[in-house]
């Protein structure tokens, strides 16, 4: 009731400087009491001994008010505070982490805290502003989700395996192979959805000596030679620089994916959480484009090699 009243018929910028108890417009309760007997409305407050009390405490109430709004208008247009983010492990590696400590460059005021994990949290149980996740297609989880970018993945096995174990041309040749597993919660780990510019071929995944959870130990098992494997753009970009790792099939990647930052829903979101979002739109997507050019780079001097009369079967790599 208390809080109706002060909503409705107190203004703390029409509030004298004063101890005086000030008139107020007739109540909206008519002839219901306040629940203390020498108070009462006679077209204003009456200047009893309570209603002098009342409007005191009524106007200290209106400034802490006050001073809270202004706390709240801080945090809608100035980035600061701690912000909590989290990220899977391969968006952490390549994308996030640097991004994160160059947003806070520009907004010194702010603190981050960053989570890494493969698993999608709870944004709001576990008290995340923003989680950054990649996937073909989010779960209705009622979060606010920013499409960061798109990108895929590509096949890829160490030069030793291969040469054990041939190249495979086709997808058909996959089964002869061994098929290193990757599990995430937002990508099927028993198969794989290989498409090229005029094919698409699912390719089942029934056995696998070798299955993990993070993109750094499956490129590390791969590296070693035990199979072949899916790994997003970004993180193989690195290994086919260097030749430690090759692609396997290369007209052919996995079905693209999106990368996705989520927030939880309100309708006034904090400037640091904003901001940082934005700053999400304008790094990762660039570099996203970045190491797809290098991959098409890659794969056309692969194809220029394996045009030439006589040449081995390629293997993509960069020296």
């Amino acid at each position: 009731m208390c809080g109706r009243l002060i909503d409705q018929y107190l203004t703390f910028a029409d509030l004298p400087d004063t101890d005086e108890p000030a008139a107020l417009p007739p109540s909206p309760l008519g002839d219901t009491p306040l629940g203390f007997h020498d108070f009462s409305w006679v077209g204003g407050f009456s200047s009893t001994e309570a209603g002098a009390r009342y409007y005191r405490r009524a106007k200290a109430i209106l400034a802490d008010v006050g001073h809270a709004h202004a706390e709240a208008r801080s945090t809608v247009t100035t980035a600061s505070g701690h912000v909590r983010v989290h990220s899977s492990p391969g968006l952490a590696q390549r994308f996030v982490t640097a991004a994160l400590l160059a947003y806070q460059v520009s907004h010194p005021d702010v603190s981050v805290e960053l989570s890494i994990d493969q698993n999608v949290p709870n944004l709001v149980e576990d008290g995340f502003d923003v989680s950054l996740m990649c996937a073909w297609q989010l779960t209705d989880s009622g979060y606010v989700a920013s499409t960061l970018g798109t990108t895929h993945l590509v096949l890829v096995a160490s030069p030793a395996y291969l040469a054990r174990n041939g190249v495979p041309t086709v997808p058909a040749d996959l089964a002869s192979h061994v098929s290193l597993r990757f599990l995430s919660p937002v990508a099927p780990a028993n198969e794989w959805h290989l498409e090229s510019a005029g094919d698409s071929v699912v390719v089942p995944l029934d056995a696998s000596p070798f299955q993990v959870n993070t993109p750094d130990a499956l490129a590390q098992a791969l590296r070693s030679g035990v199979g072949i494997g899916a790994l997003a753009i970004y993180n193989a970009i690195d290994d086919l620089r260097s030749g430690a790792l090759v692609r396997v099939l290369p007209q052919y990647r996995l079905r693209a994916f999106n990368v996705y930052a989520m927030h939880a829903p309100g309708r006034y979101p904090d400037a640091k959480v904003r901001k940082l979002i934005d700053y999400l739109r304008m790094t990762i997507p660039d570099g996203l484009a970045a190491i797809q050019r290098d991959l098409d780079d890659m794969t056309a001097a692969q194809a220029q090699t394996s045009s030439k009369p006589g040449a081995p079967t390629p293997m993509l790599r960069v020296v």
